[in-house]
């Protein structure tokens, strides 16, 4: 069945013999909900039917939460790794609003609940929370507009690589230990050393110094590297020691 062939009604079988095996008595189309499943003891169960994902479908599953907690979309099941990709997070946005998920294979009847309804309760990441604080306080100012592409986007990393390539320009090729003094960046041999923008040349046993590009970064950063240093508190403006 192709996807322009797709109707909801097409859904509507499986879902319905799905709840009668689980001793739901069921019928389609009652009032404004799609499917109404009701069995003895229990709340009624709601079901509302869409050929695929959209606002529109969490925007009546929501509205029937009104009536009772238990309520589920239902969509026809996909394949292939986008498709994958969308349920896992179309389910967990489901998981989010308190809905159900369950998905039809249109080619033989298979359903499957992914999620059943249930309060959500978020789980907090405390290492993720402790690096976004962390970049936040290593940030120095405000370089980037909120919404901007993640392209060229100027990270604490950058900012304190640039902090060391400001220094190499204006004292040429220094000691490692010397670049961390100066910039009181403790991690500046390392920087250099993985030397991920490519702009840093290892001279010598532990000196180091501007590669080509590090010198088109002096130029291309040139805005960015004063701002960052006027910005910057903590960085004294040191005369860096002789590599010697």
């Amino acid at each position: 069945m192709t996807k322009a062939a797709i109707r909801e009604i097409d859904l509507y079988m499986p879902i319905k013999r799905l709840l009668e095996g689980q001793g739901y008595m069921v019928k389609g189309e009652v009032g404004a909900v799609d499917v109404v499943g009701v069995r003895d003891g229990d709340e009624p169960v709601i079901v509302e039917l869409k050929t695929g994902f959209s606002l529109s479908l969490l925007h009546q599953a929501i509205d029937r939460q009104a009536i009772c907690d238990t309520v589920y979309v239902a969509v026809p099941r996909g394949s292939g790794r986008a498709s994958m990709t969308a349920l896992a997070g179309n389910k967990s946005l489901c998981r989010r609003l308190g809905l159900g998920l369950i998905t039809v294979r249109l080619s033989d009847g298979f359903v499957e609940v992914h999620c059943d309804p249930a309060p959500y309760k978020p789980r907090q990441s405390k290492p993720r929370r402790t690096r976004l604080l962390r970049e936040f306080a290593r940030l120095v100012g405000d370089p980037n507009t909120g919404g901007s592409t993640r392209r060229n986007l100027i990270t604490a990393y950058r900012q304190e690589a640039l902090v060391c390539l400001r220094m190499l320009a204006e004292h040429g090729p220094s000691k490692a230990s010397v670049v961390a003094k100066a910039t009181r960046i403790g991690h500046a041999r390392r920087l250099m050393a993985d030397n991920h923008y490519a702009w840093f040349e290892r001279i010598g046993t532990g000196v180091y110094g501007l590669g080509p590009k590090g010198i088109e970064a002096t130029v291309a950063y040139a805005a960015e590297i004063e701002n960052l240093i006027s910005n910057r508190v903590d960085y004294p403006i040191i005369a860096a020691e002789s590599t010697a």
